[in-house]
């Protein structure tokens, strides 16, 4: 039915008087939902075990503070100083258990306390919310993708260093490096490094607590794939996950001495992968580690000047612009297979960009080691606890495809801001009974109604 412009515009007279009231008014009234399902998943129970050892102290409590600093960022929150802005709202004061928020300069000083094995602590109880998840899942084969990012950090900051920062070389700097569950969008392990610790040699001590951490937590009957870039490309790398028996697929760089170059100026037929890529696969010999490996060339091309243009060198220019990458790999995939498996690595750093762009994962909240790598591990927390929220909620399932990327549909932080944490509401107390009250708007409306109801479905 077509509605007349009288129906459509309403008269604005003038701005509005603006009055400030405390009577239970809050902005976040999805919060409830995160309420309830940390009670479901015994979140308060899996930080006390893990943090009751530590020497912590503070009036707050551990486990409150961290609990006020994994919804700090999950409500969009960069910085310490941002506390003070939800220090009234009754419902961050409900989520945290508290009468009142400690005030930004409590919180650093109590990050500060920090030392990289209570950091560890932290990755243990991440460790738990990842397996709690996975195990209800039917897989039989984890993907796990491992790669690093650059932070940028001020001048000051301990064990920052200038070393891998492609946009600011100059500019001291983390090294963070991150393992990526490709079946479920999980963020496995994470570990602060200063930023001129290079992948390779380095990350082995990483890859091993990766894999030990799924033993402890998944158990052994699970099949392990490993995907990485050409910085892992390394003797002690490739010696681990061959005595370990792992599937891995890696990068491989196009080093001189490696003599792909060669290889690929002599091949004269190249095998159809997709529409404009093409590839072949061969045996390569590495007699300086004693290693013999399968790896599959792939050429795609493209129309303009490559970024490197080492490919140029390849080939008459008269042939076209092409773009070169080389896989090393253990698994029986055909060329096609392989490439698209590779290319699932492409939802590892979309997880990297969720991580920094909405848990303010590249925040730097203090100048100390220690309590910087605590932020990381409570940024990580927080987008497992989202993740696990929306699967609990009825996440919808995506097909499976070659390119093992998650199988649920997940939303951003940003999304689920808009969409129902961001909520203005009224906790009122009608005849003894605590309500909260929201807006009568039909969509978000079903909405919460329909979460509410898995929630306590699963509950």
């Amino acid at each position: 039915m077509r509605l007349s412009k009288d129906h459509l515009k309403a008269r604005v007279n003038g701005p509005l008087a603006l009055e400030f009231s405390s009577r239970g008014l809050t902005s976040f009234a999805g919060v409830e939902l995160l309420i309830r399902f940390c009670r479901s998943i015994g979140l308060n129970q899996r930080l006390r075990r893990c943090l009751q050892r530590l020497p912590l102290k503070g009036d707050y409590g551990a486990t409150k503070m961290i609990r006020l600093l994994l919804l700090l960022v999950i409500l969009g929150g960069r910085r310490l100083s941002h506390i003070k802005y939800l220090a009234e709202d009754p419902m961050v004061l409900r989520f945290c258990g508290l009468r009142r928020l400690p005030t930004p300069r409590t919180a650093g000083r109590w990050l500060a306390q920090f030392r990289m094995p209570m950091v560890r602590e932290l990755a243990t109880a991440n460790a738990e919310v990842v397996a709690e998840a996975v195990r209800e899942m039917p897989l039989r084969c984890l993907t796990i993708d491992v790669d690093g990012t650059v932070t940028s950090t001020g001048l000051k900051v301990e064990w920052a260093q200038r070393g891998y920062n492609p946009h600011q070389r100059k500019v001291p700097s983390y090294f963070p490096i991150t393992a990526h569950l490709a079946e479920t969008g999980h963020l496995l392990r994470t570990r602060n490094r200063p930023g001129n610790i290079h992948d390779g040699a380095a990350s082995l001590g990483f890859l091993r607590d990766v894999d030990r951490q799924i033993e402890e937590t998944l158990g052994g009957g699970y099949r392990r794939r490993y995907r990485m870039d050409g910085a892992f490309f390394h003797p002690r790398v490739l010696s681990w996950l061959l005595a370990r028996r792992a599937d891995f697929a890696l990068k491989v760089p196009f080093h001189q001495w490696l003599g792909l170059k060669e290889k690929i100026q002599q091949r004269r037929r190249w095998k159809r992968v997709e529409p404009g890529v093409q590839g072949f696969v061969f045996t390569l010999q590495v007699p300086q580690w004693d290693l013999r490996l399968r790896v599959a060339i792939y050429r795609k091309r493209v129309q303009h000047p490559t970024a490197k243009n080492y490919q140029l060198d390849l080939f008459d220019p008269d042939d076209g612009t092409w773009e070169y990458s080389a896989v090393a790999t253990n698994l029986g995939f055909g060329l096609t297979r392989l490439w698209r498996f590779m290319c699932g690595r492409g939802q590892h750093e979309k997880v990297i960009g969720e991580l920094k762009n909405g848990f303010a994962f590249d925040t730097i909240p203090t100048q100390r080691y220690g309590a910087n790598s605590a932020w990381q591990q409570i940024s990580g927390l927080a987008y497992n606890l989202m993740l696990n929220f929306q699967i609990a909620t009825g996440a919808a399932r995506k097909p499976r495809t070659w390119k093992n990327t998650t199988r649920y549909l997940i939303r951003s932080i940003h999304t689920l801001r808009f969409t129902f944490l961001n909520r203005a509401g009224q906790i009122l107390r009608p005849k003894g009974c605590t309500v909260l009250r929201l807006a009568a708007s039909q969509e978000h409306r079903r909405l919460i109604e329909r979460m509410a109801e898995a929630l306590a479905k699963a509950a």
